[in-house]
């Protein structure tokens, strides 16, 4: 379907862009949020009649954009979440999770779609992403995930968290207390076939 985009959209085009994208994408998504109109000529008249609103409407919300970057920047997304022995977590955090959390710490309110996560995150430790403010003002952000506060705080503060290594040490230990042992054995047999030789 073609359509007049009035407003930027990231990958897509800028406001007055006269783009063609799938129908479900246009009928779901940009003609009802108001994000574009269907290209026709009487629409391209409406468009350049509305033109210098849009700009100002863009250049405003772009404004409004900027002035969240340093709350979203130092925002602490800490999220603490259920995980197995190898780090892998049960369940996963989520687009939504990040937008939720930004409302919840910083009071910013965006929606999943503006986090820039690509696929969920699955496991324990620190992310990278991106929040779209606005398609142009991108603000990169640390994503922490762990079991506990504790943990969060091992994390900001660079260490690496280990998983299942304590249970590797202390069977390893036991293996060589075992070989130790079977050692000890097999010389003290030695030794009584020395002696019984030496007394025949």
């Amino acid at each position: 379907m073609k359509v007049i985009l009035t407003e930027k959209i990231t990958k897509l085009g800028n406001i007055g862009d006269t783009v063609e994208v799938k129908t479900g994408y246009a009928r779901n998504y940009l003609l009802p949020n108001n994000k574009a109109m269907r290209f026709t000529k009487e629409n391209v008249a409406l468009f350049e009649a509305q033109k210098a609103e849009l700009v100002a409407r863009h250049e405003k919300a772009k404004a409004d954009a900027q002035s969240h970057v340093d709350v979203v920047k130092n925002a602490k997304l800490h999220m603490i979440r259920q995980a197995g022995d190898t780090g892998q977590l049960y369940g996963s955090v989520s687009s939504r999770d990040i937008a939720v959390a930004l409302k919840e710490i910083a009071g910013v309110n965006i929606g999943s779609a503006q986090v820039m996560l690509g696929s969920p995150i699955k496991s324990v430790g620190v992310f990278d992403t991106k929040i779209a403010l606005h398609p142009d003002v991108i603000v990169d952000v640390k994503v922490y995930v762990a079991q506990s506060q504790d943990e969060i705080d091992a994390l900001v503060a660079g260490k690496k968290l280990t998983f299942g290594t304590k249970k590797v040490e202390e069977e390893s230990t036991e293996d060589k207390a075992e070989e130790a042992k079977s050692e000890e054995t097999a010389k003290s047999a030695k030794k009584s076939e020395k002696s019984e030789k030496v007394a025949e």
